[in-house]
């Protein structure tokens, strides 16, 4: 790899960032199949089909950008994946299982807002105002996703998984 540039950072950000989403597309399957509850199967389930337009948008800005993906593994995202894993196949209390499967999910998005934030800073910062705003909205996206997880775990998952 070589970072001689910003532009260099942004690309190589925006590989990771589309490595990790395509790993989500393999897992999010698996975990609206582990979980419980209804709601938490379905907010996985919507999850996965914004995942796929994250993928779309990020092959979007690669090709306004003229460049092609750099192929590299997201390791970040294989270990918060991997965990997600040890949980599907873990024994035990439903609920408990939905609590766990819900705080891997946060795990995830919080990753993934970090890295949209950086690169639509990136994007701003080189000019690339159409790249920022199609990274804007995959950070709204994944910060909705975020809340949604949160109040599924306060209002009932936590409750259910404490009685």
């Amino acid at each position: 790899m070589q970072l001689q540039s910003l532009d260099d950072v942004l690309v190589d950000q925006l590989g990771d960032l589309l490595d990790a989403e395509k790993q989500l597309v393999q897992a999010l399957p698996k975990m609206a199949s582990a979980a419980s509850d209804e709601k938490l199967q379905k907010a996985f389930k919507e999850h996965l089909s914004e995942t796929r337009d994250h993928v779309s948008r990020l092959e979007e800005i690669f090709g306004q950008l003229g460049k092609q993906p750099p192929s590299e593994t997201c390791k970040a995202m294989q270990g918060l994946v991997a965990e997600g894993e040890e949980i599907i196949s873990a024994q035990g209390d439903p609920a408990a299982k939905d609590a766990a499967l819900i705080a891997a999910a946060q795990r995830v998005e919080h990753y993934e807002i970090a890295g949209y934030g950086t690169v639509r800073t990136y994007a701003q910062q080189l000019g690339d105002s159409d790249a920022a705003q199609l990274l804007q909205q995959t950070l709204d996206e994944e910060g909705e996703t975020d809340k949604k997880l949160s109040a599924l775990a306060e209002r009932a998952v936590n409750l259910r998984a404490a009685a």
